[in-house]
Parts: C-alpha cells; sequence; structure tokens
C-alpha cells in the first residue's frame, strides 16, 4: 500500500509542468514548512507527504489539484476527494446566511430577506491562481497602479519565487486580498483591473465568477 501511494505520488507530480508543480508546492505551504518545500524536487516532495500524511497523501495531493483546476489527474489517478465545506456554500452564494451567522452584506440574520443579487463573492486561493495565470508580463504594472501595492514589495515577492511569474502573479494578488481583507471580493477585484493593460479575459473571468 505504501509502495502504491509513493509510485502514485510520483506519477502524479511528474505529469505536471514546471509551472504548476512550483504552484503546488505554493499551495502546500499552509500544511508544510516553506523551507522544506521550496527546494524540494519532485521524488523529495513525494518523500515529504508520505512522512507528514501518512496513509492520507493523496487525498491531500487531490485537494491542491482541485485548487489548480487539474480535475483531469484526480480522475486519472482516481485519487480519493474528501467533501470539504467550501469558503462560500451555495446557500451562501444565493443569499442565504446560515443560522446564526450575520449577512456581513445586509446586516440581517436569518429569517431575514435574503440579498442574493448584491451578496459579494470573496475570492478564494483558486481564484487567485486562475487570475494569476492570466496576467501577464506587466504584473508589476498592475500591482503598483492598479492594486495600490509597493514596488519595493513586488520585488521581494519577486525574489523570494525566482523563475515562477505565475507566482510572482499570485502573491501579488493575495498581498492585495490580506490588504482589502474583507472587501476582497471579485466585484472588487474587477473594478482595480478595469482599466489595466490586460486581457480582456481576465474581466470576462471575474464577471463569471460574479454569476457563481
Amino acid at each position: 500500500m505504501a509502495r502504491d501511494e509513493r509510485v502514485t505520488l510520483l506519477e502524479v507530480h511528474q505529469a505536471l509542468p514546471e509551472e504548476q508543480f512550483q504552484s503546488l508546492k505554493f499551495l502546500l505551504e499552509g500544511q508544510v514548512p516553506a523551507g522544506l518545500l521550496l527546494p524540494a524536487s519532485r521524488p523529495e516532495l513525494c518523500r515529504i507527504l508520505l512522512q507528514r500524511f501518512p496513509g492520507n497523501s493523496l487525498r491531500v495531493i487531490a485537494g491542491i489539484l482541485r485548487q489548480l483546476g487539474r480535475l483531469d489527474l484526480i480522475q486519472r489517478f482516481q485519487l480519493p476527494l474528501e467533501e470539504q465545506i467550501p469558503e462560500i456554500t451555495p446557500r451562501e452564494a444565493n443569499g442565504d446566511t446560515p443560522k446564526g451567522r450575520e449577512d456581513p452584506a445586509s446586516g440581517h440574520r436569518p429569517g431575514g430577506i435574503p440579498a442574493a443579487p448584491m451578496n459579494p463573492r470573496r475570492l478564494t486561493e483558486k481564484d487567485l491562481m486562475q487570475v494569476a495565470q492570466r496576467l501577464g508580463k506587466e504584473w508589476q504594472e498592475v500591482g503598483i497602479l492598479h492594486l495600490g501595492l509597493e514596488r519595493s514589495r513586488l520585488e521581494q515577492i519577486q525574489e523570494e519565487n525566482p523563475g515562477n511569474p505565475v507566482l510572482w502573479n499570485f502573491e501579488m494578488l493575495r498581498e492585495w486580498r490580506r490588504r482589502e481583507r474583507h472587501q476582497a471580493t471579485v466585484s472588487q477585484l474587477r473594478s482595480c483591473l478595469e482599466h489595466a493593460r490586460l486581457d480582456p479575459g481576465i474581466l470576462d473571468f471575474l464577471q463569471s465568477l460574479q454569476g457563481n
């Protein structure tokens, strides 16, 4: 069983292009120390995951692959996916507020009038990664002019993630989300990027998220 788990992990890692492999390591940072992840090769990452998540490493990787949008790999290798509570449940996305929780947009508790059309959708890690993959070479211009970030912080991001433009974009967007906190919604990001020199597909993508 352990050998099968190791072989499957390695095959999954080898099926990822280098850029997505680095993104996978980045998304694992909340569960594995960055000092172990960043220098790890594909076989080394297998060893780390098997040690950290004995018997459960394939489930962990499946969750990360779902964030990367690689459902094809989950299906190809028949990886286990446990049902997880999403950051925004379908009921919340439709404006319904779970019992005991106040709707930050309207202030209504359960029993009030749901504000479905105006319910803001907050950005998830997966959303940010999908936007990051669409951003081009002008990422620093976007960060400074349209997201209001400091150039020194953007240079630090670049130094921390050498040779990986997608991670520069992703970390830049995460920095913006950390600063905006509860205001880091899909509509807010779309408003910030509306006048930036970007692929129009980014705005279309964000527009599609607002409808979800």
